[in-house]
Order: structure tokens, then sequence, then C-alpha cells
């Protein structure tokens, strides 16, 4: 197993729809267990292929909730249907979230609160997962992903603006940028 470089905000296989798996081989199996290496370096909570250059539809999870519960896992070639999104702004202490691709930033985001993500697993057999709270969130941040989509594309106007700032601030937004978890420090 080996960390992965993570690539930044305006690599282009960041905003371009992933594709769908094929092969479930030992390539696969490769990709994924670097994948669990390298969010869980980083550290996140969730990871998607095109975040480390590979643009196929597969990402990963793991997360604890507050009663020391663990969700972790794989899905490939995953669907997601969500609730409708409460309505209103979003809560800046309840619901920012933030993107090992738009590394050190943080800002509010409305999602739905109950998901359904169905997938495949390793070995393209199919499963079902119903979320809720924060799991739901990593499922539709990590699907949105696979459609090219980040979470800064889904912010209210005044987070977006600041953002798109902190973005500009940091020289991202042009192809060619990543960094690697366990080496680069980026929260300063």
């Amino acid at each position: 197993m080996a960390v992965l470089p993570i690539r930044i905000t305006g690599n282009p296989v960041l905003h371009t729809p992933a594709a769908s798996v094929t092969e479930f081989d030992d390539a696969l199996r490769t990709l994924v267990a670097d994948m669990f290496e390298t969010m869980d370096e980083a550290p996140g909570v969730g990871l998607a292929a095109p975040q480390v250059g590979v643009p196929l539809r597969v990402f990963v999870y793991g997360w604890e909730d507050d009663d020391g519960v663990e969700s972790r896992g794989v899905a490939v070639n995953p669907e997601l249907w969500i609730s409708p999104p409460p309505v209103g702004p979003a809560d800046e202490d309840d619901e920012s979230e933030g993107c090992l691709s738009i590394p050190g930033e943080r800002y509010p985001l409305r999602r739905a609160e109950l998901t359904i993500l169905t997938a495949v697993d390793l070995d393209g057999v199919p499963f079902e997962i119903r979320a809720e709270g924060w799991l739901a969130r990593i499922f539709q941040h990590e699907f949105d992903h696979l459609d090219g989509i980040l979470y800064a594309d889904r912010l209210e106007a005044s987070h977006a603006k600041a953002a798109a700032k902190a973005i500009r601030r940091n020289g991202w937004g042009v192809d060619g940028l990543e960094w690697m978890p366990g080496v680069d420090d980026l929260d300063d």
C-alpha cells in the first residue's frame, strides 16, 4: 500500500465526471487499499478516486460517530438517492465541511439529512446503505466528486465568494497542483 498525492482544485480530473469501473481486478484492489491509506494519513473521512488522479467512479469512507460506531467501506459505481435538503441557510457550526482537494478550508453547506447509497463492492457484489447525519453528508460529498463537483461549487453566494478568494490566495485553481499527506502541511 502507498500514500498517494491528492489533487488540488483546478486539476481537470476533479472537474470532469468519472468513468464507470469495468474491471474488478488486482489493480482496483490496490487502488482502493492506497486510497484508504491516503485518506487515513490525510486525515479525512472520505476520498474519491479522482482526488488521487484516477477518473473512476470509486470512493472510500471511514468515520466514527459519537457513540464509537465505525462506518468504513468502499463504493464502486455508486448511485445516490437523497432526501430534500432542509430549507434555509447552512449552520456554520453544525454544517461546515472541508475537502482534501481544497485543503485547510471549511465552509457551511446545507446537505440532505438522509441518503440511500447503492453500489458494488470490490467483488462486484451489490449493497445498499441507508445513512443519516454526518455519514449521509460524507456520501453526498464523495458522490459529487465522481460527477466532477467540489463542495465549493455548491456553496451559498457569500461562502462561494470566500472560497473563491481562498483558492486565489493559495494559487490554486490551475492544473498540476497536488499535496502529499504526511509530507506537506497545508493547514498553515
